[in-house]
């Protein structure tokens, strides 16, 4: 009995539970899937964090640099464990880019701080490789560059099908999971702190309502990721819209369609999981707030048994907010405690969503960058209050699997065990 004694104090020494938050003592290791849930170390990974594009941005300059640290820092005493943000700036101010496949070296090394620092704090990484959206290139970007090597282009949809966009696109993908880190030395493509790599920030291809554009390109796409790397886990970046697989749901679309299809995409096999994105201010803006978040309940659990009993793959909820330029603190509280209830509601009973990112952390001092639905980690809101309670709650669940993992293997070591000892008093 002393041993197995020895053994259990071993076991909860392994983990410390500092303010609620519970800290590997092991290295970390690659984010896996296994069914319906994110595993780390051989447990269940639960992701409680936020969105934060400016990180590089803000990195790449010496000035700016320690924001970065502070908002990593504040995350992870908050019990934060992922941040989502951006692996490009494609040509204009500061790029990453400068033109297809030439790159801005302050910027990736900005990038390189960024990992660093998120493998400091115990903070996982899902790195975006463009945007749909013009800010920072985008898209749009992509196909100027074409179009001013005599390219024929006829919308920035074209991103999605002209081989000459694609193949730039492809090259920056490469030159990203290749890249080693100046700071540690270590390929992006071998770093466990980035848990997985985001084709496209909100992928829309308007043109072709079908989703097939968007399907192909997601299958040639995800291809080529796994074909250079094949430790981490990768998400399209969609934001759930049902599509012409599942037309029986797009009645709980918003009432517009965007080219993507959330059932179909997802079921391409190098897409691990998938990602829903949530904004019923925007997306629902002259309806009243009950209105709003009675669609949110319904656009959440619909995704939510999807991905459980159709894709058969985790959910995460990559983005989700509400601006405060359109309601007030209660009003966004709302919205927060909805979406974290679903999670924790579908996590605690082993389902498939694994936890949700919100939109979007700053640092203090990052005023000019606002739009409404910026959260800063150190001023004392009730929002902050909800954010480090769902991090409480989501890490109970996760050391709970831990110990009955731990109980487990006890047991197997027991029954091994016993057969060695033919004495009565065993």
């Amino acid at each position: 009995m002393k041993h197995w004694g020895l053994i259990f104090l071993f076991v909860f020494l392994v983990f410390e539970d500092e303010g609620n938050v519970l800290h590997a003592k092991a290295d970390d290791g690659f984010v896996e899937t296994k069914g319906v849930q994110l595993m780390l170390n051989g447990s269940p990974f639960y992701a409680n964090g936020f969105n934060a594009y400016w990180l590089m941005y803000m990195a790449a300059d010496p000035y700016q640099r320690s924001k970065v640290s502070t908002a990593l820092q504040q995350a992870k005493q908050h019990g934060l464990n992922i941040a989502r943000t951006w692996a490009f700036s494609d040509g204009g101010d500061r790029p990453l880019q400068y033109s297809p496949g030439s790159y801005n070296q302050q910027m990736f090394q900005g990038l390189d701080f960024v990992v660093s620092e998120a493998k400091r704090y115990g903070i996982k990484l899902v790195l975006s490789f463009v945007n749909n959206y013009d800010q920072y290139g985008g898209k749009k970007q992509y196909v100027n560059w074409a179009r001013n090597q005599g390219q024929s282009i006829s919308s920035d949809d074209d991103f999605f099908t002209n081989s000459v966009v694609k193949e730039y696109y492809k090259n920056h993908i490469k030159a990203v999971l290749t890249r080693p880190n100046t700071l540690s030395g270590v390929a992006y493509k071998d770093e466990a702190t980035i848990m997985a790599w985001e084709l496209m920030n909100e992928p829309r291809c308007l043109s072709d309502p079908s989703g097939s554009t968007i399907q192909a390109w997601i299958t040639e796409m995800a291809s080529h990721v796994k074909s250079i790397d094949g430790n981490h886990l990768l998400e399209a970046g969609l934001e759930g819209f049902y599509g012409p697989s599942s037309s029986q749901k797009q009645q709980y679309n918003p009432n517009f369609q965007v080219g993507t299809d959330f059932i179909a995409n997802n079921q391409i096999p190098g897409i691990d999981f998938a990602t829903l994105h949530s904004y019923p201010d925007q997306w629902l803006g002259s309806s009243s707030d009950e209105t709003q978040i009675a669609f949110l309940v319904t656009w959440l659990n619909n995704h939510i048994q999807d991905a459980q009993n159709i894709l058969k793959k985790p959910l995460l909820f990559a983005e989700f907010g509400k601006s405060l330029k359109v309601s007030g603190p209660s009003q966004r509280d709302e919205l927060f405690n909805t979406v974290y209830a679903a999670i924790y509601s579908s996590a605690r009973g082993g389902g498939a969503a694994v936890g949700g990112l919100f939109w979007q952390l700053f640092a203090e001092g990052m005023d000019s960058f606002g739009d409404g639905y910026e959260i800063i980690m150190s001023q004392p809101t009730s929002t902050v209050d909800i954010i480090t309670r769902e991090s409480r709650k989501l890490n109970r669940i996760r050391k709970m699997f831990v110990r009955l993992k731990n109980i487990e293997r006890l047991n197997k070591a027991r029954k091994i065990r016993r057969p060695l000892c033919q004495n009565s008093w065993c």
